[in-house]
């Protein structure tokens, strides 16, 4: 076996090397002996069958084994050779050639790539300097009032009249498809807000105008993407009978809602308004961050420092970036690119600064968290996709199945730990 070693920069080394066929059958021979142990053959006792039936047997799979296991001698030799710190490397070898000759020994020609470190010094004066936001009187006004509406207490008629839309309604009801009541369609004094789509379309808008006591037969259509399967794209009929109406009452910004919202007894409406700015802050910060800090502080930080990246990691990036594109392609953009070798080198070459940029920004937030002592448990992972899946209105146990089978979730705590990081930095829990 021969290699020779060449240093590309700090962190990339190219290795050539010939692996010979004696070194390839010399690992099939001892892949093989191993295998003989456990192969049964019918007429052969355990252990006992030939060597060569073993091979013929398990002849493809071992000599790939072989194969591998002889490409993992000539990385170690390379990496001794060029006194790597193996426990730095990073991503599997990226290989530009791999070939058999006449004589079957292996040519080789992989890079191997280790983790940059390079001096993240003065990080403290690129951080963007920012004016911490404050909510307006008329912003706390407007919020007031939406929480008092949302709020508001239904109360009876003062005098009777017909339904009309936003008032709470009572009623019973059935429903029927060809003549025969299905499951689910029928209840009894159900409260319902007219307007507020809980029924499936023209159902509450055909109550409008009934009075309290009357029947009324409605018309209506499942949508077809109705999640009962049964129901969907059928045309029903309802029956409905009007027990009660109650009309919205006077939308009242006082103690009484700031207790029910803050749920204390003590809270005055001075309380939830100061509850009201203080929410008001935090949303205008945090889209200060999203879409302004942050954005300065990566580029800030990307331009600050220069250090080689690992190219197998920035080919991944690249991977990933085109699988990205892709899925967003029609079928044709797809078969054009696919006949095409030149477009997808061109698609690389077009991703491949961006790709470098994301690359490199991951490494200094990784380095700069190790400096600052920052860290994301799996636990805190797990909860915040716990708590995304839960105002998503999904199963959580669903969604980080998903991140898990995806391999997203180092992504999902790399973005955190960032946030994190760059959240000390900017001292946002001081603003």
């Amino acid at each position: 076996m021969k290699t020779t070693v060449e240093k590309l920069d700090d962190v990339n080394t190219l290795v050539k090397g010939t692996i010979d066929a004696e070194a390839i059958e010399k690992a099939l021979d001892k892949l093989a002996k191993e295998a003989q142990k456990h192969v049964k053959v019918d007429g052969f006792r355990p252990g006992k069958v030939p060597l060569a039936m073993v091979k013929k047997i398990h002849g493809e799979r071992l000599r790939q084994d072989a194969e591998s296991e002889a490409l993992g001698a000539l990385v170690d030799e390379a990496v001794k050779e060029a006194g790597i710190d193996a426990a730095k490397l990073i991503g599997q070898p990226l290989f530009k050639r791999y070939e058999k000759n006449e004589s079957g020994a292996i040519e080789v020609e992989l890079e191997l790539a280790s983790r940059p470190e390079p001096a993240i010094e003065g990080y403290e004066k690129l951080v963007p300097k920012y004016k911490k936001p404050t909510a307006s009187q008329k912003e706390i006004d407007a919020k007031l009032k939406e929480y008092a509406e949302q709020n508001v207490e239904y109360e009876p008629l003062k005098r009777k009249r017909a339904l009309k839309e936003g008032d709470w309604a009572t009623i019973d009801f059935e429903g029927f498809i060809d003549g025969e009541a299905f499951e689910g369609g029928k209840a009894e004094k159900f409260n319902l807000v007219i307007g507020s789509g809980q029924f499936i379309p023209g159902f509450e808008e055909q109550l409008v105008g009934m009075k309290i006591g009357e029947s009324k037969e409605i018309e209506v259509t499942f949508p077809e993407e109705y999640p009962a399967e049964n129901l969907a794209g059928k045309a029903a009929k309802f029956n409905v009978v009007l027990h009660e109406i109650k009309q919205k009452g006077e939308a009242k910004a006082d103690d009484a809602l700031a207790q029910k919202l803050l749920g204390k007894e003590e809270a005055t409406l001075e309380d939830l308004k100061a509850k009201i700015a203080e929410q008001i802050e935090r949303e205008k910060l945090s889209k200060l961050y999203h879409d302004e800090l942050k954005p300065k502080l990566i580029d800030a930080l990307v331009e600050a420092y220069d250090f080689a990246l690992p190219h197998n990691i920035v080919e991944q990036e690249i991977d990933a970036q085109v699988s990205a594109k892709v899925r967003q392609m029609s079928a044709e953009e797809l078969t054009a690119l696919r006949e095409d070798e030149e477009k997808i080198k061109a698609m690389r070459e077009e991703l491949r600064e961006e790709a470098e940029r994301s690359v490199k920004a991951t490494f200094i937030v990784d380095l700069l968290a190790q400096k600052e002592d920052v860290s994301v448990s799996d636990q805190e992972v797990s909860e915040a996709l716990y708590y995304e899946a839960i105002m998503s209105g999904q199963e959580p146990a669903q969604v980080i199945k998903y991140y898990q089978e995806q391999n997203l979730l180092p992504a999902v705590k790399m973005g955190m730990i960032e946030d994190k990081l760059f959240g000390k930095l900017l001292k946002l829990d001081e603003a």
